[in-house]
């Protein structure tokens, strides 16, 4: 799979896409494009909660040679799936849940491996932000080894939010942060659960450790002070199945 497989340019094109009920990641609109087509383009981009970002020409001509018409847009590979009612499903299933909060991660092929080791340890669906974060790419498809057709994914619009409407449905949010003495191994994993990760370079927003139930790290013995977020979400995940016993 090429990347080139999931974008489609053109304002037609992608108005057509939104209006046959497509799934787009993300949209480049060129600065100061008008027009009433344009307009009717951005309405429905509205309607259908799309991130866009306004960029020069340049930027689309290195994304396209094609006749973009100022608009290039990023097709994703999946369906996102309702956050609250994939909540519901879940918490309804008689499965204990396990959920993954991936905060403004940036790297597909990390990404891509979370998903791979998510979907091996049971996890009941991954939430990441609508903007500023990771999207669903063909990297992202080959590095889970297709395991992102398996997992739920969800987009929110704001992470600290979802950490509130887990709460309130009875699951125990904890993040996987180095700012706390607990380690992950005091943690009981065996009740409803959702595990938040961290950026690659920032790791998790105050925002976001502000409101969670608890925090765990790692035992580190090296002197580098962090693992890959795959290598330590692995480690987290695999914590649960241990404690779980299933």
């Amino acid at each position: 799979m090429q990347e080139q497989e999931y974008q489609i340019y053109g304002i037609r094109a992608v108005m057509e896409a939104l209006e046959a009920g497509k799934t787009l990641d993300k949209v480049f609109v060129q600065k100061g494009l008008q027009g009433n087509l344009f307009r009717e383009l951005l309405s429905l981009l509205q309607q259908a909660q799309v991130p866009v970002q306004y960029v020069p020409v340049e930027k689309l001509n290195r994304l396209t040679k094609k006749n973009h018409q100022g608009v290039v847009a990023t097709l994703s590979p999946v369906d996102y799936h309702s956050f609250e009612d994939l909540v519901i499903s879940v918490t309804e299933s008689g499965v204990t849940p396990l959920f993954l909060l991936l905060d403004h991660l940036s790297d597909v092929r990390n990404f891509g491996a979370i998903i791979r080791t998510a979907e091996c340890a049971g996890v009941s669906g991954i939430i990441i932000p609508k903007r500023g974060s990771v999207s669903i790419t063909a990297d992202t498809v080959k590095t889970s080894a297709g395991a992102v057709f398996r997992v739920p994914i969800c987009k929110v619009e704001n992470l600290v939010d979802a950490v509130y409407y887990l709460q309130g449905s009875g699951i125990r949010v904890v993040a996987a942060t180095e700012k706390t003495n607990q380690l992950l191994y005091a943690e009981d994993f065996s009740v409803p659960m959702a595990i938040v990760m961290g950026a690659e370079d920032v790791g998790i927003s105050p925002a976001v450790l502000k409101v969670v139930d608890s925090k765990a790290k790692l035992p580190m013995k090296g002197e580098i002070g962090s693992l890959n977020v795959s290598v330590a979400c692995a480690v987290f995940l695999y914590e649960v199945v241990r404690q779980r016993g299933n």
